[in-house]
């Protein structure tokens, strides 16, 4: 996603189902600007999570044949999810994957989900994206603070609604809630 001077501003929304969340999009005149495209993740850390206990994210993502690294630094308290990012594309997945494991980071969770993006047109500092995950369907709001509540206040949703997790906890959330030992977030392997 975008950043403005390398600082990322986000929330989510848990959502009921992917066509309401469309048609609620559709109503408040938002038209897609990204077609649903798949995302597989993966995030990187050393085997005593340095990283994660540092509050700083190394993540790989593959859309199609595109590759991107990401690194996310901790996070600046606030009611929105903020802090920053920097973000590029790869050449080669498969080559950088070595190089992370020559320095020591591994695989430490894997997460997939089905994302489209919306713009509107009198609202285009920002972007709202559909997620479709193995955990539910989420809004994500990317822009600053105040183009991010007034979004939300035209989807019909206030500040009680905004989840401020990363897919990563919300996912320990889920298996915790269920009962299941968690491993990654990703879709069951078509038989």
């Amino acid at each position: 996603m975008s950043t403005a001077h390398g600082i990322e501003t986000e929330l989510k929304i848990r959502l009921k189902d992917a066509t309401s969340a469309k048609q609620l999009l559709a109503n408040a005149g938002f038209s897609t600007s990204i077609p649903r495209r798949f995302e597989a993740n993966t995030v990187y850390d050393t085997a005593d999570r340095i990283l994660k206990n540092s509050q700083v994210l190394l993540r790989l993502r593959r859309v199609g044949t595109d590759s991107l690294i990401t690194w996310k630094g901790p996070y600046i308290a606030g009611p929105h999810k903020t802090r920053p990012e920097l973000e590029t594309s790869v050449g080669s997945l498969e080559m950088l994957q070595q190089i992370l494991h020559a320095l020591g980071f591994d695989p430490s969770f894997r997460y997939e989900k089905y994302r489209t993006e919306y713009r509107h047109p009198t609202l285009p500092n920002g972007t709202v994206t559909l997620d479709e995950t193995p955990i539910g369907v989420f809004f994500e709001l990317e822009g600053a603070s105040d183009w991010i509540d007034q979004t939300a206040a035209l989807l019909g949703f206030e500040p009680a609604a905004y989840v401020l997790e990363s897919y990563v906890r919300l996912y320990q959330d889920d298996c915790s809630a269920k009962g299941v030992e968690p491993s990654n977030m990703v879709f069951p392997a078509a038989p």
